[in-house]
C-alpha cells in the first residue's frame, strides 16, 4: 500500500471531453485496471445512451460496468462498498493505483472523502405516505433535510427523491465506516475544454448516438419490461426518449434539440460539482483536452507527485 505516494489515480471532467480514453491510456502505462465511476454504466443493455465505449479498453480490465440490471437498484453507497473491495483487491494484485474515470462527481467524491453512509432498507410505510405527496410537496421535504443530493435529477424525479428522502429520515446514527475503509491518497487529473468547443463535443456526439441507434436501445428497454417511469430515473437520454416514445416530444428533430441543451446544462453542473470539490479542498490537476501530449502530461503529474 502506498503511504503518501498516490495510491489512486482519478480521471474527471464533464461529459465528452475523453476521459475514458485518458484513463485507458494511463492504465496501459501502469498494468493498472480501470473502476468506472458512472452512475449509469453499471446497468446491462444500457450502452449508447450512457457512452460506455467498451471498444476503448481494449485489454485494460474494467469493473462496474454491466454489473445490473436495469430493473435493480444501484446508488452511491453500493458504489462506494463495490469501489472499496475493487481498490483494495487491485492495489494487492498489482501494486499501483488503480484508475477511477468516470462523471459522476458524487461518486468520485464519495471515496476521496469517505463518506459515511448508513444502510438502509426500504421503509413500506414512509413509502405509502410520500405516495400522496406531489413532486412539489417531496421537493421541500427533501430539501428540509441534510442529504447531499448529485444533481438537478435528484429533485425532478419521484423515485430519486423518495428513496433520498427514506435514506435521510432513517432513525439511526450513521454508521462509523472510516474506521474499515482504506485511506485514499489520489491524483485527481481532469479534462476540460474552452466552453464553445465542449458545446461542440457535446452536440457532435448526440448526433453520433442517434446514428449508432439510442432510440432504439431505449425502445428496447421499454419492451423488455423497463417502465417509463424507471426510465425517467436513469437520466436525461432515457427521460427525453421515453417522453417521445410516448408521443410527449412531438418529433425527433424537437427531442434532439430539446435532449442537446439539456445535456449541455448537465455539463455545466458537472462543472460546478468539480469546482465545489475544489472549494472544500480537493486538488484537481485540470489538463487541456485539445494537448496531443495529455497521456505525457498526466504522467509527469504522477512521477512529480510520487
Amino acid at each position: 500500500m502506498f503511504e503518501l505516494a498516490p495510491n489512486l489515480i482519478v480521471v474527471a471532467g464533464p461529459t465528452a471531453t475523453g476521459k475514458t480514453r485518458l484513463g485507458v491510456a494511463i492504465a496501459k502505462e501502469l498494468g493498472s485496471e480501470i473502476i468506472s465511476a458512472d452512475s449509469r454504466q453499471v446497468y446491462r443493455g444500457m450502452d449508447i445512451g450512457t457512452g460506455k465505449d467498451i471498444s476503448e479498453y481494449g485489454s485494460v480490465p474494467y469493473h462496474l460496468i454491466d454489473i445490473m440490471e436495469p430493473t435493480e437498484e444501484f446508488n452511491v453507497y453500493r458504489f462506494q462498498r463495490l469501489f472499496y473491495d475493487l481498490f483494495e483487491d487491485i492495489v494487492f494484485r498489482l501494486g499501483v493505483p488503480p484508475v477511477l474515470v468516470g462523471g459522476t462527481g458524487l461518486y468520485i467524491d464519495s471515496v476521496v472523502n469517505r463518506y459515511s453512509f448508513k444502510d438502509v432498507p426500504k421503509d413500506e410505510s414512509l413509502r405509502e405516505e410520500l405516495k400522496e405527496y406531489s413532486n412539489e410537496q417531496l421537493k421541500e421535504r427533501l430539501l428540509k433535510t441534510d442529504i447531499k443530493l448529485h444533481n438537478s435529477t435528484d429533485t425532478t424525479n419521484r423515485i430519486r427523491m423518495v428513496r433520498a428522502i427514506e435514506i435521510a429520515e432513517m432513525p439511526m446514527e450513521i454508521s462509523e465506516q472510516k474506521k474499515d475503509i482504506p485511506h485514499i491518497f489520489p491524483l485527481i487529473l481532469g479534462i476540460r475544454f474552452e466552453r464553445e468547443q465542449l458545446r461542440q463535443r457535446i452536440t457532435a456526439r448526440l448526433k453520433q448516438r442517434f446514428q449508432e441507434g439510442m432510440i432504439e436501445e431505449v425502445k428496447s428497454l421499454y419492451e423488455q419490461g423497463v417502465t417509463y417511469e424507471k426510465l425517467d430515473f436513469f437520466g436525461l437520454e432515457y427521460r427525453m426518449i421515453g417522453q417521445y416514445l410516448q408521443g410527449n416530444i412531438k418529433s425527433r428533430n424537437d427531442l434532439f434539440q430539446k435532449l442537446n441543451s439539456a445535456i449541455h446544462q448537465f455539463s455545466k453542473r458537472q462543472t460546478t460539482w468539480f469546482r465545489k470539490m475544489e472549494r472544500e479542498g480537493a486538488a484537481i490537476i485540470w489538463l487541456n483536452g485539445n494537448s496531443e501530449n495529455i497521456l505525457q502530461e498526466a504522467l509527469l503529474h504522477l512521477h512529480k507527485s510520487k
